[in-house]
């Protein structure tokens, strides 16, 4: 968690995690992403959204005021609850400049995994240690970009 004092024109990055209340349909997602792309960019807020079996991951980035307002409006919304603050910093450039909000569903693996695999969503959900969460943030942060730049 950051430390310093809050800046409100530092750029400020906050991971989080929530579960759904309810089921969403792709349609449902979309509606949902179409409604934060379209407030990130009147807000300067940028970042991602990662969706899985009823669980968000998502990444903010913005003015440091404007994304903790953000993110008090995210903890009080009902479509979703547990609402975990994963991992804030402040930055010196944004990680996810060009997406107003970058979306991709996840699929869980249908097949057995290999011994040793880790998993980096779960990884978010299930370790309280800051240096596993920031590891798993930047690999599906770079496992998104990666994918975006493919077109997959």
């Amino acid at each position: 968690m950051v430390t310093e004092p809050d800046n409100p024109t530092a750029l400020l990055s906050a991971v989080y995690a929530s579960v759904a209340t309810r089921d969403f349909s792709r349609d449902q997602l979309d509606d949902l992403l179409r409604q934060s792309r379209r407030n990130n960019g009147a807000s300067d807020v940028t970042g991602m959204l990662l969706y899985r079996e009823g669980r968000f991951i998502q990444v903010l980035e913005g003015p440091e005021k404007t994304v903790r307002d953000l993110l008090a409006v995210i903890k009080a919304d009902t479509r979703h609850e547990k609402v975990r603050v994963l991992l804030e910093e402040h930055l010196t450039e944004r990680t996810f400049a060009d997406w107003t909000m970058g979306y991709e569903p996840i699929r869980v693996p249908s097949s057995p995994v290999a011994p040793g695999f880790r998993d980096s969503f779960d990884d978010l959900e299930n370790d309280d240690d800051p240096t596993t969460t920031r590891r798993a943030i930047r690999e599906l942060t770079l496992w998104f970009r990666v994918r975006a730049a493919s077109g997959s």
